[in-house]
């Protein structure tokens, strides 16, 4: 069993987004009403709030189910205590990230953002369609993406995540 960290909440708490985390009382709606777990039923929105406020802080950031959160708000809209569940994932997902808990989509991801400034290339042949349908040409993007992956360290983030 790995070692529990009874303060998780609370740093969860601290994140933006994360400030609703000890209002669950685990009524369930979030799991009945998130579109996820009609896909995946090991997804459970609940166990997640759950684990976090037993302080089962590695288990929780390590975790791939983190990042199924899809953000349809389903459960945020349907929660009678307020708690926002998927600013709290957004939150939960921040820490994972500051702690070096990067699932490899995520970083080739960032990888592709760093290529081409957005996650799909846009090319001649993509912009020839795009006028055909009356829309603007797509330019390149990549010198304002590059500027924020050095604002936020985002880099070097990830290539802590490769180094491990």
């Amino acid at each position: 069993m790995t070692e529990l960290s009874p303060k998780f909440k609370y740093e969860v708490a601290q994140e933006p987004g994360g400030e609703g985390i000890k209002l669950c009382f685990a009524c369930g709606i979030c799991t009945a009403s998130c579109p996820i777990r009609a896909i995946d039923e090991g997804y459970n929105p609940r166990r997640i709030i759950r684990m976090v406020l037993l302080g089962m802080k590695q288990r929780v950031l390590s975790s791939d189910f983190i990042w199924f959160c899809s953000s349809c708000y389903a459960c945020t809209e349907r929660c009678p205590q307020g708690v926002k569940f998927t600013d709290v994932m957004n939150a939960i997902k921040n820490l994972a990230v500051k702690q070096g808990y990067v699932p490899t989509p995520f970083v080739q991801q960032i990888d592709i953002l760093k290529r081409f400034g957005r996650l799909y290339e846009i090319d001649e042949f993509d912009n020839k369609k795009r006028a055909g349908f009356g829309l603007p040409k797509v330019e390149k993007a990549r010198g304002f993406t590059k500027k924020i992956m050095e604002m936020t360290e985002l880099e070097q983030i990830i290539l802590r995540k490769n180094e491990k």
